[in-house]
């Protein structure tokens, strides 16, 4: 059974993430614009794209996938982190031609955002109270029955079974 709270960390990263992206998306446009003019705007909006697309994607496929057995979520976050680079690296190649933006403020917004974001979804992570259960051990211990080497509850050896001895 699911508890409702058992999801929080990953929403309150996501909101957490969000925000931090938002933040430095407006610092860095208007650092940029006036250090560098439009391009300068056009370096930072194409930077906090690619750097807030790369971390968001993570905790939002994350999120996704919460229903899932663990090894299909590391399946699929393993699978689009690959088409991640993929994908940032063919952005990166297209626009590494093209001269309408500022490639430091590209660069710098990038590293801002991804260190940026990262602080704020493991805040977001290590802030969420999120409620946990640990079962009580049962009355006859986690070797109710019998025991590997063939004894019966009171000590007496037979087939093993977990059933009463018999002599």
């Amino acid at each position: 059974m699911q508890h409702p709270n058992q999801f929080a960390p990953l929403l309150a990263a996501i909101r957490y993430g969000a925000v931090g992206l938002a933040a430095v998306t407006v610092v860095s446009l208007v650092v940029w614009g006036l250090v560098a003019g439009a391009p300068g705007v056009w370096g930072a909006l194409v930077g906090a794209a690619v750097g807030g697309a790369f971390i968001l994607a993570t905790i939002i496929i994350m999120y996704a996938t919460r229903n899932v057995a663990p090894t299909t979520t590391g399946a699929i976050l393993l699978g689009s982190w690959l088409l991640k680079i993929i994908i940032a690296i063919a952005v990166m190649v297209v626009v590494r031609r093209m001269d309408f933006y500022d490639k430091p403020a590209l660069v710098v917004t990038i590293i801002a955002v991804l260190v940026v974001m990262l602080a704020a979804e493991s805040t977001a992570i290590a802030r969420t109270n999120a409620t946990y259960v640990t079962p009580e051990p049962s009355a006859a211990g986690p070797d109710e029955g019998a025991s590997a080497a063939g004894t019966d509850l009171d000590g007496a050896e037979g087939e093993g079974t977990g059933g009463p001895a018999t002599r």
